[in-house]
This record gives structure tokens, C-alpha cells and sequence, in this order.
């Protein structure tokens, strides 16, 4: 089963394959800031892959152009940078850091 490392909190929790980052954390009990509640419209949720990004599904075009609103392709790009909503995990271990991922 894949693990998710979330940073700085230094969280680790499992995830299914086909779950999207966000559920993975609501499923172990965590608390994922978001104002449109996982529908990818707003960038709350968005979080930094520091490594594992080629263990997510590619982001959509309706994910980068959400993204690409508040930041620029080149920035996302740069920093691998995913809607934790939207993100789905494949198969392997992935690191994220996203600040106010807290036990609910």
C-alpha cells in the first residue's frame, strides 16, 4: 500500500491506489485545508510533491488551469506543485509538504 509523508507536520499515513491525496487524509483522520471542500476549483488544498510525483497520475487540464489562475505554469512546474484533491496516487510512496494538515 502506498505511503504519503506529509511535511512539515511530519505525518505518514496509507493511501489506496486511485485515492487522491486529500481523501487519503481525510481517510486517516486528518483535517486538509480547502474552501471548495475537494471539487478543484480553488488552490487551498494545493501542496509541493518533494519527491514520488511520477507515483501520481498526471495533472488534468482542468487541475492546471485552476493552478495556472493563481500561479504561473512555469512556478507550478518548478516547484511540483499539486491540488491535493485532484492528485491521484498510483503506486509507490510520495512526499508532500503542505502546512495546516492536522489531526481532526
Amino acid at each position: 500500500m502506498p505511503k504519503i509523508r506529509i511535511l512539515p507536520s511530519e505525518i505518514e499515513i496509507n493511501a489506496r491506489a486511485g485515492e487522491t491525496i486529500m481523501e487519503a487524509a481525510h481517510d486517516a483522520g486528518l483535517f486538509w485545508p480547502t474552501t471548495c471542500g475537494g471539487q478543484g476549483i480553488c488552490t487551498t488544498c494545493l501542496c509541493t510533491i518533494e519527491s514520488g510525483m511520477e507515483h501520481l497520475e498526471p495533472a488534468s487540464r482542468s487541475e492546471l488551469k485552476t493552478m495556472t489562475e493563481e500561479r504561473s505554469e512555469a512556478t507550478i512546474r518548478q516547484y511540483g506543485m499539486r491540488l491535493a484533491c485532484q492528485a491521484r496516487v498510483l503506486d509507490g510512496d510520495i512526499t508532500v509538504n503542505k502546512r495546516g494538515v492536522r489531526a481532526e
